[in-house]
């Protein structure tokens, strides 16, 4: 009889347990209602984390990106093999961030955005880890003053980020890294016309 409610017990609180963790994601839906701000160029910035980090299957790389969506600081760390956690995942991120970047938590309102980028196998479609890592990101952008920005899967598929419904072939879950300097975008060429590029024109002619 006491062996029988123990019994009971145990399978109360790891349905329990089950179902805290199931509430710990975010699905699409969610995510893309959340107001996530889109990336200007998406693959400049997959390519310059891919560059930098050399991504392999499970491993997580959050950057943080100023207003111009330059890199402030970015780490990369392998996931443990254990069950998605939203929770779990928030402590990792958080924990990373803690180490390469002070928060901006006495700013009224968030200016650095942070992303993150996960290569796994499997395909580019949804699934409940990436839901976690979703719930993870947010959380962790929250409790380090920060803006949630795109989650981005890598995969043999290429990237894509997901909830925009952009991504490309290149690179993927087991591409080589290129070079860095091929990975960071050219610098703009300078504008013709104008007044100061007459005065410019017109001093050179003399």
């Amino acid at each position: 009889m006491t062996f029988g409610f123990a019994s009971s017990s145990a399978a109360s609180l790891s349905t329990s347990a089950s179902t805290a963790s199931a509430s710990r994601l975010l699905e699409p839906a969610e995510w893309a209602a959340a107001g996530i701000p889109l990336l200007r160029n998406p693959r400049e910035v997959v390519s310059g984390l891919h560059a930098r980090h050399h991504p392999k299957p499970q491993t997580a790389v959050i950057a943080v990106l100023d207003p111009e969506e330059r890199l402030c600081a970015s780490a990369s760390f392998t996931r443990r093999p254990a069950p998605a956690d939203g929770w779990m995942f928030r402590n990792a991120l958080l924990s990373q961030l803690r180490r390469v970047i002070p928060h901006d938590l006495r700013r009224r309102t968030p200016v650095r955005t942070a992303v993150l980028l996960y290569c796994r196998e499997g395909d580019g479609r949804w699934t409940e880890e990436d839901g976690a890592w979703m719930w993870g990101l947010r959380d962790a952008c929250t409790l380090h003053g920060l803006r949630c920005g795109a989650y981005i899967t890598l995969t043999q598929e290429g990237w894509q980020v997901l909830g925009e419904g952009r991504g490309g072939r290149r690179p993927h879950a087991h591409s080589a890294p290129e070079p860095f300097a091929l990975a960071q975008a050219p610098p703009l060429a300078p504008r013709s016309g104008g007044p100061v590029s007459e005065v410019l024109r017109r001093a050179a002619a003399r």
